[in-house]
């Protein structure tokens, strides 16, 4: 009798709890059913087969469920969280923008391995259109879309849609890991210039204070000068039209009105002066007169005051 004891050595506890297995996978417009499953091209999150969830239950993973995915043949790899176990037998559904990554065609075979990731901490994207600048709130955007996503990784470019637009972002640099979680984390979010974005050209503006120069004094005739004497035309008692055209006498600078500038201007601030006058300050003899003082009158008496007889 023959015995082998290959077998009899127990297997390391790393590799029981570890699931890993080969679908083909497809994008998630090629999912049967009548319901629209486009919330899933918004997300990082793949629908796997129910014998996935079944195999999984028996081993003992830690949550969330988190996977690496492979493509042996471009020797590309991502991480994905799992939405649902409700694909056919073999086959699991990924988001359009994840095939792309890892440069899989539709029926390609791709490993999916349950790994244990780190708690993201910083992450940064380089957004890849400048159209991204126009959005008011960038990180506000960002942060809400990154709900639908599980995990992160240096490398991809993912994408997520806005107002009905699609933008894309590479993933820069993530830390502590070049592949994090980001569930139930604080994560600070940086951004990098656009891909193709161009810094403005900055002119030099020399600005050159304006000097009190002697203007033309034909160009204050639009400017309020106010009263002036002996400028009107005249009459002459015979009818005659002669001799009684206005010579007005030459306008002097002294004459021109201008305004007092605000020396306390500053760019940005309006400021409305009306004209209002002050109101004059009351004195104190016109305070005692106008003020009133009860009993202060004087009496009269109806017997008069004399000697008696």
């Amino acid at each position: 009798m023959f015995s082998f004891n290959m077998f009899d050595q127990p297997i390391p506890r790393a590799f029981q709890n570890r699931f890993s297995t080969q679908y083909r996978c497809y994008s998630v417009s090629m999912l049967a059913g009548p319901n629209d499953r486009s919330d899933v091209e918004k997300g990082g999150k793949i629908i796997m087969p129910p014998s996935a969830l079944d195999q999984l239950s028996r081993l003992n993973i830690t949550y969330p469920m988190l996977f690496k995915l492979t493509n042996k043949n471009s020797d590309r790899m991502t991480h994905c969280g799992v939405l649902e176990f409700v694909a056919d037998e073999g086959i699991c559904y990924l988001p359009h923008w994840m095939m792309q990554n890892l440069l899989l065609e539709e029926g390609g075979l791709v490993q999916v391995e349950s790994v244990n990731l780190m708690v993201a901490t910083y992450s940064k994207f380089q957004p890849q259109s400048p159209d991204f600048l126009d959005i008011t709130n960038p990180k506000a955007v960002l942060e809400n879309a990154l709900r639908n996503f599980a995990c992160l990784t240096t490398g991809d470019v993912i994408a997520i849609n806005y107002n009905e637009k699609i933008y894309e972002l590479r993933v820069m640099e993530t830390k502590p890991d070049k592949a994090v979680s980001i569930i139930e984390c604080d994560m600070n979010v940086d951004f990098d210039a656009p891909l193709g974005y161009k810094e403005p050209e900055r002119h030099s503006q020399h600005h050159e204070e304006p000097t009190e120069e002697e203007g033309d004094p034909s160009s204050y005739a639009e400017m309020d000068m106010g009263f002036r004497a002996f400028t009107g035309s005249g009459n002459r008692l015979d009818g005659k039209k002669k001799g009684i055209e206005p010579s007005p006498a030459p306008i002097d600078p002294s004459d021109i009105k201008r305004g007092i500038p605000n020396y306390d201007y500053k760019i940005g601030r309006i400021t409305f002066i009306r004209n209002s006058r002050p109101q004059p300050k009351k004195t104190d003899d016109e305070d005692g007169l106008s003020r009133f003082i009860a009993f202060s009158g004087e009496g009269q008496s109806l017997r008069k005051k004399g000697r008696k007889p």
